[in-house]
């Protein structure tokens, strides 16, 4: 579903995103299994950003879920308390991993990391619209 080349379309509208905000950041999109597919670094963006960016890919895909919601999720007596401690430490509990859903399935994500919590999800979210865009011609086909 979402090959080399739409992956690397929607990397770069992160980027794309992140420039017009201001923001250095990390961009990538894992498939289905959360096996890296793409990625991108801007020049001078922050040493963590390529393993958070992944991690958070990889955490939308393995919750279905937007990485920013499990925050709430995740704090001390709530439902997925802990959760940020398993997982080798892979699963990511802020903003900037977004999942792509078709036909009711995560089929792959987007994750974001360098900028604050809100600036990943919102270029996350811009290459989210790729995949979105990409699904729509496609059933217009």
């Amino acid at each position: 579903m979402i090959t080399l080349d739409l992956a690397a379309r929607m990397t770069q509208a992160a980027i794309d995103k992140a420039q017009a905000i201001g923001a250095l950041v990390s961009a990538a999109v894992v498939d289905q299994g959360g096996h890296l597919v793409h990625f991108q670094r801007m020049d001078k963006a922050e040493v963590a950003g390529p393993t958070l960016a992944v991690d958070k890919a990889f955490t939308s895909v393995a919750h279905r879920i937007e990485t920013a919601e499990l925050a709430a999720l995740t704090q001390p007596g709530a439902d997925l308390w802990g959760l940020q401690a398993n997982g080798g430490g892979r699963y990511v509990v802020f903003g900037g991993g977004v999942p792509c859903w078709y036909d009711g399935v995560v089929v792959g994500a987007v994750g974001v990391s360098g900028g604050t919590a809100e600036e990943d999800a919102d270029c996350a979210r811009a290459g989210l619209a790729v995949f979105e865009s990409f699904l729509s011609e496609r059933s217009g086909q």
